[in-house]
This record gives structure tokens, sequence and C-alpha cells, in this order.
């Protein structure tokens, strides 16, 4: 029996830890949102919280595939002719003063195919790894990533990534909703807004777990660790 310590719960609860039957999620960790000169930068926010995060992550994709765990990157942005952008994202877009679609610093940005568009250079994907791309916020809508997930008989999710309190915890809730167990790192995925960032890692674990678990990353590596 093995399982990684959590709350409110470890994790799984069974106590049967299985690498080939657990993902790690590494949500959006691209260029676009993680440079100084990205989408969060120009809202404002402070890419260093999310920058911060890396060394953990890292750590975390090392241990994952060590002990044959798959790793499996997210990329949000839209397609290149921008087909998929509707009226209310260009406005919404526009109010808040992000060029999305137009040339800057990393290309297009939030386009499919651009610099900006990629994983950041330090967590570069491996041959073995899995990269989906998305458009909305939730990994699962409108994506292939359920069918990957049961082809390869996933039943347990792990996720890191940004932000917390949007595209972590709403594809977190999604696959919830789909019955996958569902664990946070919390110091392995960041928010722009630290408030947001501490009331999703809280909104996981109410009702004695109602989303999922949480843990740390230390203790993640250390359940892995645990197989060998």
């Amino acid at each position: 029996m093995t399982a990684i310590k959590a709350r409110p719960f470890d994790y799984p609860y069974d106590g049967r830890l299985d690498p080939a039957r657990t993902a790690l999620l590494v949500i959006d960790l691209q260029v676009d949102f993680l440079s100084e000169e990205g989408y969060f930068a120009r809202q404002g926010y402070d890419a260093s919280a999310l920058r911060a995060i890396i060394p953990a992550v890292r750590a975390l994709i090392a241990a994952a595939r060590q002990a044959g765990c798959p790793v499996i990157y997210t990329r949000q942005g839209y397609r290149s002719d921008l087909a998929d952008r509707t009226a209310y994202e260009q406005w919404r877009h526009k109010r808040a003063n992000l060029p999305v679609g137009e040339p800057g610093p990393c290309g297009r940005l939030l386009v499919r195919g651009e610099p900006g568009f990629q994983i950041i250079p330090e967590l570069e994907p491996a041959p073995q790894d899995i990269i989906v791309d998305k458009t909305a916020n939730g990994a699962f809508y409108a994506t292939d990533l359920d069918h990957v997930l049961r082809a390869r008989g996933i039943t347990h999710l792990l996720f890191t990534g940004c932000t917390t309190d949007v595209c972590v915890h709403t594809t977190l809730r999604e696959a919830n909703d789909r019955n996958y167990q569902c664990l946070l790192v919390e110091d392995g995925c960041a928010s722009g807004d630290a408030y947001a960032h501490e009331a999703a890692v809280y909104m996981t674990t109410i009702e004695g777990g109602l989303f999922g678990v949480v843990a740390k990353t230390q203790d993640v590596i250390a359940g892995f660790a645990s197989l060998r």
C-alpha cells in the first residue's frame, strides 16, 4: 500500500498509488503567460509569482518520469486565423488592452504555433510526453484529453501549472465530474493573485475533499520514491 500525504485525506483514498494509472498535468506553463511581456504582465500582474513554481514543477516532472507516470502538458491559444475567437472574447481582450492575435516580442499573442505559445524552455516536453492544445480555460472542453486518458487507462490526475484559480481549477473540476481522482499540488501551481490562489486551494478540499485533495511537491515526490 502506497499513498501520497495529502489533505483532507491521503491520495489515493485506497492507498494504491499506481504510476501507470496516474498522469501529471502541467497546465499552460507557456512563454506567453510567464513572460514579463506576456498576457498576465500586460494586465498588471506580477509574472514572477508564476515563474516561482518552475523548480517545483521541474522536480515533479522528473519524479513522474522516473516512476513511469505519464506527463501531459496543455497549451492555451487560438487558431492562427482566429476563427475560434468569439466576438465576446475579442471585446474582453480589447477592454483589457490585451493584443491577442497581434504581433509582439514573442510573436502573435496566444496564437498557436507562435514562439510565445510554446512551453517555457525550462520545462521542455520530452518526446514521450503528451501535449494537448486548447482554446478554453478547461482542458477537457473541445479537446481529446478525456479520450487520451481513457485510452491509456488513466484514472488519477495530479495538477500543476497556471493559474490555480482559472485554468488549473477549471480543469480539476471538469476532471472531478468525470470521476477522475484529483490531487492539486499547491506549491506546483500559481496565480498572479495570491488571494485567488489560496481560495482555489481551499475550495479543492471543501466538504471533505469534494473536488480532490491538496499536497506539497515534496510529498508527491516522496510518494513516487516509495514505489521504488
